[in-house]
């Protein structure tokens, strides 16, 4: 597939939250959906951060700059409200949680400019989820999009930026959109629990950590198969936004999905994750909006889903 996913693009909104102290790790591990204890100084976490009813209220991409000093990239809209929950918990910790959106900048990597920005690292080896670190520059390796490889680049402010052809934060919001992997934003505040948008399948969630937030509605949710939702990727010939609703072509006084995040797409309309009734993406013919509204095209998740393998 030709797709202009390929350059550096300069990701200016995106929020980092910074934890350090020497309860850094322990805190965040007891905080969050996935295993920051025993995290190493060579990967990265997806995580989610829980209500007490399993839904999440935000999501991380997670690293450590060192043993003490833990970096969350999350989305702004979100940082100030979960910064604050966040902090309610710290209690006698020895943690400090600040923004530190201020005191890094954050660049999306695509295509050649990954292969570029990590010649120098020797066991190099682009593997999902995996943090490279040159001097003072953490790289992590993310999901690619249609086959397009693609990772972060984060740096104290003042880092020259990576070498690469220009890409807009519009082409690079296309490429978030068709990795699959969705980020919690305001819209879809405690709409989900982590499996409708497949985070168990994509490293999200560990099952076999200790307690968090909405622990037990997720685990309960994975192992009694109660689960009816999951995220897909969808196209529409009009505007799609996060927060709107689905409608199956049967059930017009009832949504069956919401979108979860949305982009212009290059070639026209927009490309979206949804999460749905599996039952509804099944049997298809499904709208936004309304029951009469865009039909949309969907498909499976680029990425096999824990239960399939």
């Amino acid at each position: 597939m030709n797709t202009p996913l390929q350059g550096v693009a300069p990701l200016t909104h995106t929020g980092l939250i910074r934890a350090q102290g020497a309860d850094a790790a322990k805190f965040l591990h007891g905080q969050l959906t996935t295993d920051f204890s025993l995290l190493g100084l060579s990967e990265a976490r997806l995580a989610g951060f829980c209500n007490a009813k399993g839904r999440l209220q935000a999501s991380f991409i997670g690293f450590k700059r060192s043993h003490t000093d833990i970096l969350l990239l999350c989305s702004p809209d979100l940082l100030t409200t979960t910064l604050k929950r966040l902090g309610m918990f710290v209690l006698r910790a020895q943690v400090k949680l600040v923004d530190a959106s201020a005191d890094f900048v954050v660049y999306g990597l695509a295509g050649p400019a990954v292969a570029e920005a990590t010649q120098a690292i020797a066991d190099e080896n682009g593997q999902v989820w995996r943090k490279a670190d040159l001097n003072g520059i953490s790289i992590i390796h993310i999901y690619p999009a249609d086959g397009v490889p693609r990772a972060l680049w984060v740096a104290p402010v003042g880092t020259p930026a990576p070498a690469g052809a220009p890409l807009t934060a519009e082409q690079w919001a296309w490429g978030e959109v068709r990795s699959g992997i969705a980020t919690v934003t305001h819209p879809i505040f405690e709409a989900f629990v982590p499996q409708m948008l497949n985070y168990e399948s994509v490293g999200g969630v560990n099952f076999k950590k200790g307690c968090y937030p909405g622990q037990e509605v997720v685990a309960r949710s994975q192992f009694r198969g109660t689960l009816k939702r999951r995220a897909y990727l969808a196209h529409a010939d009009v505007e799609l936004k996060a927060g709107e609703e689905l409608f199956a072509p049967d059930d017009a006084s009832q949504p069956c999905g919401l979108v979860v995040q949305a982009a212009l797409a290059p070639e026209g309309g927009f490309d979206a994750i949804v999460s749905m009734q599996i039952s509804a993406f099944e049997a298809g013919g499904v709208r936004a909006l309304a029951a009469d509204g865009p039909l949309l095209k969907l498909e499976a998740a680029p990425y096999p889903l824990l239960a399939d393998v």
